[in-house]
């Protein structure tokens, strides 16, 4: 059996997530500045909004890929479907 995911708080449910892992240096922000958003006062970033179109998915995909602390993961519970708002 695998173990609940540890999202960081104040994330969108949903496919992409930030695990407690991030130190919070703002590349998933700057990259993808549409789904991912940063809080200096926790020092992490977060997903606040799932993305909604392919272009928004490809850059979720490409700040999953830059992170340097492997913190970002795409196997939510609504993996490989996009959540509608």
């Amino acid at each position: 059996m695998s173990a609940k995911k540890a999202g960081v708080a104040g994330s969108a449910p949903g496919r992409y997530y930030v695990t407690e892992g991030c130190i919070g240096c703002t590349l998933c922000h700057e990259t993808a500045p549409g789904q991912f958003r940063t809080d200096s006062e926790q020092g992490h970033d977060y997903v606040f909004r799932q993305p909604q179109t392919p272009e928004e998915e490809h850059r979720c995909a490409e700040a999953k890929k830059a992170c340097p602390m492997n913190a970002i993961r795409d196997d939510g519970p609504e993996a490989g479907v996009a959540k509608t708002p």
